[in-house]
């Protein structure tokens, strides 16, 4: 019996979209500008606020940190 190479069958060729980088805009980085562009806004019409989200963020974490600290600490 012939063990020569078996035939293959030729995958499906994608049609070229804009988020894979083709002519269009893409979608995503305008989104992210748009973002920063907001923060930065935000952040030079109200410092004390954002200093204010930025502090209470900061506590949440840590109080975050400290309860999964203590959580595996008490498996042990």
């Amino acid at each position: 019996m012939w063990r020569g190479p078996s035939p293959t069958v030729p995958t499906p060729r994608r049609l070229p979209t804009p988020s894979d980088g083709g002519d269009g805009v893409n979608l995503k980085k305008v989104l992210t500008w748009l973002v920063v562009a907001f923060v930065l806004f935000y952040v030079i019409q109200q410092p004390e606020n954002s200093a204010d989200i930025v502090r209470n963020a900061g506590t949440a974490l840590g109080d975050a940190a400290s309860s999964l600290a203590s959580f595996v600490g008490s498996l042990v």
